[in-house]
């Protein structure tokens, strides 16, 4: 199987424990180190093994999680680093996503997550022309 294979398959599992909120699932998709970091759409950057494992540990327990499902993953291998650029569709909202791995061992672990809303391109008329504007 080729390396960006792998990688998009880790990242298939990565969505996979968010959806069914299997919580050891998600802590084995994790690098085993402190160096590893963390932003939630809306929230302030997380680092560190336990803080991030964590913050997923208390989204995964929320019977209010939202449904999250990876779109048009696309991955980026560069020797054993890997990150994965996709849309994450979030309850009905786009939102761009990076997920950073590093080959461990044969496998691909998580080292960064983040996720943040897509700017929208609205028009408006001005002055009976139209014009576009990042909302």
């Amino acid at each position: 199987m080729a390396q960006d294979s792998k990688v998009i398959a880790a990242n298939a599992a990565f969505y996979a424990a968010f959806s069914t909120g299997d919580i050891a699932g998600m802590e084995r998709m994790w690098a085993d180190d402190d160096g590893i970091s963390c932003i939630h759409p809306g929230w302030p950057a997380i680092i560190g093994r336990a803080t991030v494992i964590g913050s997923w540990r208390d989204i995964l327990q929320n019977p209010q999680r939202p449904q999250i499902v990876c779109a048009e993953p696309q991955a980026i291998v560069d020797g054993d680093s890997a990150r994965v650029l996709c849309i994450e569709i979030v309850d009905g909202t786009a939102l761009a996503a990076s997920n950073h791995f590093r080959r461990v061992g044969d496998g691909w672990r998580l080292v960064h997550h983040q996720s943040s809303p897509i700017a929208q391109i609205v028009e408006q008329a001005e002055d009976d022309r139209t014009s576009r504007r990042v909302h």
